[in-house]
C-alpha cells in the first residue's frame, strides 16, 4: 500500500471516530501489507486489521482499542505502550513483538503466538489467553487478574510473582488437543 493511500484511510478513519461514525469511514486494512509501516501513535480505534501484515511496523503508543487484529502478522512489531483494550488478537503472530507496558484488558489472545514477546509491565486483566503460546518472560506481566488460560499454561502463569494473589480470579479451561 502506498503511503498516500494509507494517509487517506487514516484521515477518513479519524473523521469516522470524531463523528461517531456519521462521517468518514472506518479504516479497513484487512489483509493489507503494512510491513515496516510507521504508525507511531496512530489512532486505529476499532479499525479492521484482520490478517494484515504488520511485520516490523512501528505501533508505539498506537490506539488499537477494539481493533480487529485476528490472524494479523505482528512479528517484530513495536507495540510498546499501545492501547489494545478489547482488541481481538485471536491467532495473531506476535513472535518477538515488543509489548512492553501494553494495555490489554479484555483482549482476545486465543491461540496467539507470544514466543519472545516482551510482556514486561503488560496489563492482561480479563484477557482471554486460551491456547496462547508464551515463554518465561510471562513472569514480568504486571497484571492478569481475571484472565482466562488453558490448563497447560499453569506452569508459566505460576511463575508470575503475583500468581498467589490472583489465582482465585483466574479462569482455567481445558487445553484443546492438536489435531493429528
Amino acid at each position: 500500500m502506498k503511503q498516500s493511500e494509507l494517509k487517506a484511510i487514516l484521515k477518513d478513519h479519524k473523521l469516522w471516530i470524531q463523528s461517531d461514525g456519521k462521517q468518514g469511514k472506518r479504516a479497513s486494512l484487512q489483509g493489507v501489507n503494512l510491513q515496516g509501516a510507521n504508525l507511531h501513535g496512530a489512532n486505529l480505534y476499532g479499525a479492521n486489521l484482520y490478517g494484515a501484515n504488520l511485520y516490523g511496523a512501528d505501533l508505539y503508543g498506537a490506539n488499537l482499542y477494539g481493533a480487529d487484529l485476528r490472524d494479523a502478522y505482528l512479528q517484530g512489531t513495536d507495540l510498546q505502550d499501545a492501547k489494545l483494550r478489547g482488541a481481538n488478537l485471536a491467532r495473531a503472530d506476535l513472535l518477538g513483538a515488543n509489548l512492553y507496558g501494553v494495555y490489554l484488558p479484555g483482549a482476545n489472545l486465543y491461540g496467539a503466538n507470544l514466543y519472545g514477546a516482551n510482556l514486561y509491565g503488560a496489563d492482561l486483566q480479563d484477557a482471554y489467553l486460551q491456547g496462547a503460546k508464551f515463554a518465561t518472560n510471562f513472569k514480568k506481566v504486571r497484571w492478569f487478574y481475571g484472565a482466562t488460560f488453558s490448563e497447560d499454561q499453569i506452569p508459566w502463569v505460576a511463575l508470575n510473582p503475583r500468581y498467589s494473589k490472583w489465582a482465585d480470579t483466574l479462569k482455567w479451561v481445558k487445553a484443546k488437543a492438536d489435531a493429528a
